[in-house]
């Protein structure tokens, strides 16, 4: 009579061998591991914060830099066109829309487009830059993570001042 090996004196018990293993059949091959699902999406950013390069001078001599634009709508571009002064003068649209788009600029209490009008010159094209960004082109910003400790952050790549590239 023949020992197997579970039976044999101080030999341990093997495992179970499964039933195409032991008729020589192939194992069978396991699925392809499913890819990794995309990360979950980033929610729609609709404002973008900007800092103008003189600034709207108050009343009080206070320049006002820091500000916030939100995405534009279809009324908001619509709107002005019913406007008697941009009727008159299609330059006046961007003033129109602009002022209904900032919603911060420094502390004043309320961003309208006789803000915008008293803005110099230089921070009016910027305006129009940074809306043609956000709006038409999208923002020049990209999410990446650094290489070297995989913390998320974004870069600029795009000029976010007039003149840069």
């Amino acid at each position: 009579m023949r020992r197997t090996a579970a039976g044999a004196p101080g030999a341990t018990a093997a495992a179970p061998v499964p039933p195409t293993a032991a008729a020589g059949a192939e194992a069978p091959t396991p699925p392809p591991a499913a890819a990794p699902a995309d990360p979950a999406p980033r929610a729609l950013r609709t404002e973008f914060p900007f800092q103008l390069p003189r600034g709207y001078v108050d009343d009080a001599g206070t320049a006002h830099r820091d500000g916030v634009m939100r995405l534009s709508t279809a009324r908001d571009e619509l709107v002005p066109l019913r406007d008697v002064r941009v009727q008159e003068n299609p330059a006046y649209l961007s003033v129109v829309l602009l002022g209904r788009v900032i919603t911060r600029l420094g502390t004043l209490p309320m961003v309208h487009d006789g803000i915008v009008e008293s803005l110099f010159a230089s921070d009016l094209a910027f305006l129009q830059d940074f809306y043609r960004q956000i709006n038409a082109e999208g923002h020049t910003r990209a999410a990446v993570d650094c290489p070297h400790c995989s913390e998320p952050f974004e870069v600029e790549l795009g000029g976010s001042r007039l003149g840069e590239s």
